[in-house]
């Protein structure tokens, strides 16, 4: 396929991303692409220490801090993985990626547009990337059913998901994530295809 191809899968806790990253991944494998699928935070030592954080009692770091430290996640992330996966032409699926910062760290009060012009610096950008769009009510609950650590408030997750629809770009594609499984996985498997056909076309 020539240069890699980057997809990214955004959106608020519970509204499936890493179910559709997983099945996404399975599909385009058994088509015969190579595929990695990935995740932020990483599972790199900085990766790491952001889950136990985010796990842990309290928030105690401020919003800056904890961009500063979802950023050097990222740089560690792009350099180990997803740089030589897609310097190899192999397919990277991404469970969020630097819009999840924009979207989380800019309902904190820091400028979203700041937050995704400073990763302009370093980031590559995706090639496709899917944004789930699930009421933040619906989100919480299935967090609260799969037996999930919910420390976010309603409040906060309807100013995360306001930033999300703000986003624009041709590669951007919004998703409503209250189907089932499947219904989802079947819209997304449909642009993922089309999109690799057309960036198959671009460099051949």
């Amino acid at each position: 396929m020539g240069r890699g191809f980057f997809i990214v899968l955004e959106g608020v806790d519970g509204a499936g991303k890493t179910t559709q990253a997983g099945l996404l991944a399975d599909a385009l494998g058994r088509r015969g692409y190579q595929v990695i699928l990935t995740q932020e935070p990483s599972d790199g030592p900085t990766g790491r220490r952001i889950r136990e954080y985010l796990n842990g009692p309290s928030r105690y770091l401020t919003p800056q801090e904890e961009l500063a430290l979802f950023m050097a996640d990222r740089r560690e992330h792009i350099e180990r993985v997803i740089r030589p996966a897609l310097k190899a032409g192999m397919i990277v699926i991404s469970d969020r990626y630097y819009y999840s910062s924009a979207a989380y760290q800019g309902a904190l009060g820091i400028d979203p547009e700041k937050i995704l012009t400073e990763h302009q610096q370093f980031a590559p950008p995706p090639d496709l990337a899917f944004f789930f769009r699930l009421d933040p009510l619906t989100a919480l609950a299935r967090q609260r059913t799969k037996a999930c650590q919910v420390s976010e408030s309603p409040e906060y997750l309807e100013k995360v998901a306001a930033i999300y629809e703000t986003f624009r770009g041709p590669f951007l594609h919004r998703v409503d994530a209250a189907g089932t499984p499947e219904e989802i996985h079947q819209k997304v498997l449909a642009i993922t295809l089309k999109a690799l056909e057309n960036h198959r076309n671009r460099n051949n």
